[in-house]
Parts: C-alpha cells; structure tokens; sequence
C-alpha cells in the first residue's frame, strides 16, 4: 500500500492567523485569556491552547469585566461587538479577513434595500455572526430545494451571500437555483468562497480518481472538513474524518492499495503526521507528495497586537 498526501491541505491562512492571535495576546497579557466560541474547529488545537490559560467559552456573560477577549475566525454579530465595548472587555478580533468580505458584502445589500439570501448551514458559528451584520429580512438555505420552496417580499430586490466554508459544487447549484428563480438577484462570483476551501477541495477531487480509501483529518464540527470528506464519497470513494491516529480502523484499508490522506483547514499538519505513522503501522510502505495550488496568503495581525512575537 501507497498513501497519496493532497496539496493543499491543512492550516489556511485565516487560521494560522487566528491561532498567532491567541498566542501572541497571551504572551502580551498573559493568562487568562478568553475566546469567544472555538478559535477554530479542531481538538487538539483546542487543548493545546488550554493547556496554556486559555478558556474558551459561549456567551460574552462567562467572561470577566474587562478581560482579554478574542472574538473567534468565524467573526461575530454587530450586537456582540456593541455588547464587549459596554462590558469594557479587551477584544482582539480574529475573524477571518475573508469573513469579514462577507460582511462588507451583506452590509452593501443592506444599504441597497436588499432582502438578503444568505447560503449556508443554520446555527454555523460563521452564519450567526453574518445574520448578525444585516439588519434587515434574511433567509439561510443550502439547498436547491429550499429554494424552490422560498417565499420572498419582492423578487426584484434580492442578494445572496455565501458560508465561506461551503462546498463549491453545492453552492454553485443552490446559486443557478436562485439565479434561474430570480434573474435579478444580486451577489458575488462563486469564486469569492473562500480561496482555501476552493484550493483543498479540488485537492482532494484530483486525489479521489486515484485511491480507494481517503482520510480526512479534521474535527467533526468543522464544516469545510465534512464537505472534503464528503467530496470523496461522491467520487466513490471510501471516505472517513478523524480527529486523531487511533480512530482509524484497519479494516477501512482492505482492498485499498492507494490510500489518500487530507485535513481541513482547521487541522494542524503535526496531526497529519501521527495518520501517516499510524498507515505505516497498518501497512502502508510509501507517501507520495501529490502536486497542487501554492498558496502564499498572509493576513495582516490586528493593530492591538501587531508587532508581538
């Protein structure tokens, strides 16, 4: 047996950001420090921070009157942010720059009278935190269907945005959906998903003609590893998310001689590696380094902490 790695694969810019953010603000501050929700979506990263004073919790109530606060990569709502400012908390905010776009973006329709389709998954940290930047009637969906059934106020005022974090080929079909329904509706080009989620999943497209078995290492709250995985099952292709080495089963390598190994943008490559030691306990000989995107993004650190090492 051969394992195929995918390139690209793992941390994305906004989350190697997002990670930098939380240390450098304990090593200015000090602990403890707190985050709002799940800096990003991975156990292991999540205890690692821990470990060092960090507490992540879910309501701005749980957090001390004027503690160091670290709104998470998903980004948060506009009463959220109205909230810290009362409660004189000291907020960095990491949210992913390419969050904000969509931010921008639905702030734009809503100047422009728009009623705002957003394309997503409900309850999604990101999608709360969008809902919570327009201020006027939105709709969440993510399917054909759901829009087909739709029942909107005026069809020549209506905008989408989309989940970062989406499939490109399910977006793009909710997308032909709106535009054949409504011709006039407003929104931005396919391209604008994120360019990270765009780059690991037409990874893992190419890897898919060319294994049977395909690993995908990434927490089961993370929404752009579900849909990598996802991606493989509709190749064909037996296809599991892991968080950690020991929850691979040997039976899933059976019959597989070429097995392909990815991880979500929220997955640390050092997880990764313990996979690929735990293929070759099970048999795998080789890894093969499959070619794709490079990506050089840099996000830009928040002034509170600009220049912190």
């Amino acid at each position: 047996m051969q394992a195929r790695l995918a390139n690209p694969r793992g941390f994305c810019a906004g989350v190697d950001r997002a990670i930098e953010i939380v240390e450098r603000a304990l090593a200015m501050y000090g602990a403890p420090v707190y985050v709002l929700h799940e800096i990003v979506h991975n156990r292991r990263v999540l205890d690692t921070l821990r470990s060092q004073g960090v507490h992540f919790v879910d309501d701005l109530d749980d957090i001390p009157s004027g503690a160091v606060t670290i709104f998470s990569a998903h980004g948060v709502s506009d009463e959220i942010e109205r909230v810290g400012r009362e409660r004189a908390l000291r907020v960095i905010d990491a949210t992913c720059p390419l969050v904000t776009k969509v931010h921008d973006q639905a702030r734009v329709y809503a100047q422009g009278d728009r009623e705002l389709i957003l394309i997503g998954h409900a309850g999604h940290p990101e999608v709360e935190g969008t809902l919570g930047r327009f201020p006027g009637r939105v709709h969440v969906l993510s399917t054909p269907e759901e829009v087909a059934a739709l029942e909107v106020l005026s069809p020549e005022r209506l905008a989408y945005v989309t989940q970062t974090t989406l499939s490109i080929d399910d977006t793009r079909e909710v997308i032909a959906a709106l535009t054949a329904r409504f011709p006039a509706i407003a929104g931005p080009d396919l391209k604008d998903i994120c360019y990270a989620t765009q780059n690991r999943q037409n990874a893992v497209k190419r890897l898919s003609s060319d294994v049977q078995l395909l690993i995908v290492v990434g927490s089961a709250n993370s929404s752009n590893s579900n849909r990598l995985r996802e991606l493989g099952q509709r190749a064909e292709v037996n296809a599991y998310l892991v968080d950690e080495a020991d929850q691979i089963d040997p039976a899933w390598l059976a019959g597989s001689p070429e097995v392909g190994v990815t991880a979500g943008a929220s997955a640390p490559e050092a997880l990764v590696q313990e996979i690929l030691a735990r293929l070759r306990e099970l048999g795998v000989e080789s890894v093969i380094e499959t070619a794709g995107e490079e990506e050089t993004v840099v996000f830009k650190m928040p002034a509170e902490i600009d220049g912190v090492s």
